[in-house]
């Protein structure tokens, strides 16, 4: 069980970083808000660990690269003795990268990126931590394999030279717990899955493209970081890119997405009504819209413009949820047209996307699409 705090209590959280200037920085930018409080620092994992036991904080906010215990051997530790909310903070690196995604797949509620200017990005930075912190002290904590393991996976079907055009559209939108139930739902696919996947992950730019990659090793379907002109093709996913906005267009010959570096969207750049809006206008009733673990209420609106196109619309359960802010934005204003667990996604899409005469693509484009990875 989390260590939750109380509607009258603050937040209490332990900043754990071996840098001198972020254990005075962090505590700096959370001051910000009186609902949390810093009580205390720790400059490597074992005195994290003591910290943890003499302070009871709601929250642990963690550096990863430290000496002597470094961040992934403290938190596999923080999971076996307290398994409390663990937030990484994390270098804008690629080493940065794949060490955080290490990190949440052993249980790491969030990360946020380390300002890499500390004057231009500091509120920017400030900000997320600060509502990260505060979703993080009401959440359940998943331990590793806390999502009932990861199946093994099917060898991946050689494309060729021309690929289907797939039966159905389904755009996922996801944000906090997103990496672990991604895994979980993309392993569970089989490599013959007859719709094409788009996901609008919150995420910076700069782990997109090896987020996608850890999901293309770990999945039998094809993952890849999307571009424009990215053709949409059964079984194939395209994992929006950090910092742009991801939308589709239907062309002759083949259906495209489209990318676009408009302004942020409920604050966020993916968002997921943009990709919602857009798969809903170019592919009405061919279309489904998942909305899954996340904070806030982006997506809800873009899910009830799918329900309105005809299309089908999913929301994930809260019990099966990190964080239900999304799922439950569009279930209580009726936009959800189906509610189902982590676990039983796969089959409901596989339902969804079976084709009717084995052949017809999407669209009715009536031709084999050429493959371009």
């Amino acid at each position: 069980m989390s260590i939750n705090a109380s509607v009258t209590n603050k937040v209490r959280v332990l900043v754990v970083d071996d840098s001198a200037l972020m254990r005075k920085l962090i505590p700096q930018m959370l001051e910000a808000d009186q609902s949390i409080e810093v009580v205390g620092t720790a400059m490597d994992g074992n005195f994290c660990l003591k910290k943890i036991e003499e302070l009871k904080p709601n929250v642990v906010t963690l550096d990863l690269q430290m000496p002597g215990m470094n961040g992934i051997d403290t938190l596999k530790e923080i999971m076996r003795r307290h398994p409390i909310p663990v937030i990484v903070v994390s270098s804008h690196s690629t080493e940065g990268a794949s060490i955080t995604f290490k990190a949440l797949g052993l249980g790491a509620f969030d990360f946020v990126t380390k300002p890499q200017d500390a004057t231009a990005h500091m509120a920017d930075a400030a900000r997320q931590l600060i509502v990260k912190i505060k979703a993080a002290a009401d959440c359940r904590v998943v331990r590793p394999g806390g999502l009932m393991g990861t199946p093994a996976r099917a060898e991946k079907i050689a494309v060729g030279k021309f690929a289907l055009a797939p039966s159905k559209t389904v755009a996922i939108g996801i944000s906090t717990g997103g990496p672990q139930a991604l895994e979980f739902l993309l392993a569970q696919l089989p490599p013959d899955f007859p719709g094409t996947i788009l996901v609008v992950q919150h995420m910076p730019s700069g782990f997109t493209d090896m987020f996608a990659r850890r999901l293309d090793e770990l999945s039998a379907l094809r993952v890849k970081e999307a571009q424009s002109g990215d053709v949409l093709q059964a079984g194939r996913v395209l994992i929006g890119p950090g910092s742009r906005h991801m939308t589709v267009k239907r062309l002759p010959m083949g259906d495209v997405v489209v990318l676009n570096d408009e302004a942020p969207v409920n604050g966020h750049r993916p968002s997921v009504d943009v990709l919602f809006h857009s798969v809903a206008q170019e592919f009405g009733r061919l279309a489904v819209g998942v909305l899954m673990t996340g904070m806030g209420d982006d997506g809800a609106q873009g899910l009830g413009e799918v329900k309105r196109a005809g299309g089908m619309t999913i929301a994930q359960s809260e019990e099966s949820c990190v964080v239900f802010g999304m799922p439950k934005a569009a279930i209580e204003r009726g936009y959800a047209t189906r509610v189902v667990a982590l676990d039983g996604l796969s089959s409901t899409l596989q339902a969804l996307c079976v084709r009717n005469d084995g052949h017809r693509e999407n669209g009715g484009v009536g031709k084999a699409l050429r493959a371009g990875r």
